[in-house]
């Protein structure tokens, strides 16, 4: 939400698009699950496009009004998480759908714009909006785990997989480019920092920090029981 107040350039049609997403927010979660048992179930899939019309729809409205396309997609997916998160298959479908069709899409996109001549030309910049952005996180997110009581293990491979901010980030960065805010340049060094950030913390946190005594483990009865007491005495450390 505050990414896409920051987005929105506050005219007459920011209003309409604010007061529009209000109410739709407001009207899905009573309006979908009533939806879903009425027209549920069926080879048409309304349930899918339903949603799709949702997305779409709102989405249109946030292009029209100057802000992010994508923003509304968030609180959509938030609203409605209780009554989609029940429905499994529907998620698998939706699944598909998006990482398998519309995402690609996006990030070719984003992808496309990225110039690499510039991110050779100056590293140094992409080392220091990477620190500071994995920097950042970790000191944001590690003491929450240690709130929570999270084992020293755990504690790190969390944080360094919350360090990412690979969709906002991306979005923020190409927004900044379409409107001008920042040219080619200054979005490739943005973006190449944000997909750094995805990769490298991910590769050090399953490397050296993954919690394997948590990882589900496959064969017989007698293996897992052996295993306990093992996994067991790793969590307490």
């Amino acid at each position: 939400m505050a990414l896409g107040l920051i987005f929105a350039p506050f005219l007459l049609k920011t209003v309409i698009f604010l007061t529009t997403g209000s109410i739709v927010f407001l009207v899905l979660p009573w309006l979908t699950p009533r939806f879903f048992k009425l027209y549920g179930n069926r080879p048409s899939e309304l349930e899918t496009k339903f949603l799709l019309l949702c997305l779409f729809g709102m989405g249109a409205l946030a292009a029209w009004a100057d802000s992010e396309a994508v923003l509304p997609a968030y609180l959509i997916g938030m609203v409605l998480a209780g009554t989609v998160g029940k429905d499994h298959a529907l998620i698998r479908r939706l699944r598909t759908l998006t990482f398998g069709f519309l995402t690609p899409f996006y990030f070719i996109r984003a992808g496309s714009l990225v110039s690499i001549p510039s991110l050779i030309a100056a590293p140094a910049a992409f080392l220091f909006f990477l620190v500071v952005k994995i920097g950042t996180k970790i000191v944001g997110i590690s003491p929450v785990t240690k709130l929570f009581a999270a084992p020293d293990r755990e504690a790190m491979y969390t944080t360094l997989l919350m360090s990412t901010g690979l969709t906002f980030g991306t979005i923020s960065a190409l927004f900044g480019l379409s409107h001008g805010i920042i040219d080619q340049a200054q979005y490739s060094v943005l973006v190449a920092t944000v997909i750094g950030s995805a990769v490298i913390p991910t590769l050090i946190a399953n490397a050296f920090y993954l919690p394997r005594h948590l990882v589900p483990r496959f064969g017989s009865e007698e293996e897992q029981a052996a295993e306990r007491p093992t996994a067991l005495a790793a969590s307490d450390r």
